[in-house]
């Protein structure tokens, strides 16, 4: 069995429709911010965290991402092919899953990034987790750390970091930031084909087992071209 976050899975198969025009001619994981592209930040996280091995996902203007992935030397890369059907958050895990092995592995976004403060937040993750508790662990971020992001938060985190849906619960609305850490159990009565990961995340509520720690950088949430500028800013760019 491998040990705790050492594969992690990097979601790069959707459209960037909202990033058009800049999505028209290459996938929205290859656009740039600060002259490096937004999969590139993501996977910088995953070698600063020791990650091994990583599985990406592609289905629209899939062979740019392929010749991305080739020219990386660490971690080594497998490809996940969704060019057939886009399976959406959840159902494009759930076909990788044979190549992610049996340990808790992350799963990071590769259309926005965080910067990270003190402690890396993947770090803080393995470090969080608990196997006896936890099927999924997510990374949150309070609204006011966020650049780019016009939404209202996710979920509310109670004290033993268990948490809640935003619209049902009391508390301080927090942002999911596209990265977690999850058991490959989640996914044990998962629907076939294309679904999304809040379905999962809806029964690990249920069940009192989605958690979530609150990061302590920033998440630059890059969703369309005028927010490359805020990025950009932030960054200090």
């Amino acid at each position: 069995m491998h040990k705790t976050g050492t594969r992690a899975m990097v979601l790069a198969a959707g459209y960037g429709q909202r990033m058009r025009p800049l999505t028209l001619t290459r996938p929205k994981p290859l656009v740039e911010v600060a002259g490096k592209s937004l999969i590139d930040y993501g996977f910088d996280r995953l070698r600063a965290a020791g990650v091994e091995e990583a599985v990406v996902n592609v289905h629209y203007l899939p062979d740019q991402i392929e010749a991305w992935a080739k020219r990386q030397s660490a971690p080594r890369i497998m490809i996940a092919d969704e060019r057939a059907e886009i399976l959406d958050t959840g159902g494009g895990v759930a076909k990788a899953l044979p190549l992610l092995g049996d340990a808790p592995f992350f799963v990071i976004n590769s259309d926005s990034f965080w910067v990270d403060d003190g402690t890396p937040a993947l770090d803080r993750l393995r470090a969080a987790w608990d196997d006896e508790v936890m099927d999924c662990l997510l990374l949150l971020s309070p609204l006011a750390r966020t650049v780019g992001y016009d939404g209202k938060g996710d979920f509310v985190r109670g004290v033993d970091g268990r948490l809640a849906r935003r619209a049902t619960s009391q508390g301080t609305p927090l942002a999911y930031i596209g990265g977690y850490l999850v058991s490959p159990r989640i996914f044990k009565d998962a629907p076939e084909g294309a679904f999304s990961m809040n379905l999962l995340w809806d029964r690990a509520i249920a069940a009192g087992r989605l958690f979530g720690i609150e990061h302590t950088g920033r998440w630059l949430h890059v969703g369309t071209p005028e927010a490359i500028g805020l990025a950009e800013a932030a960054l200090g760019a």
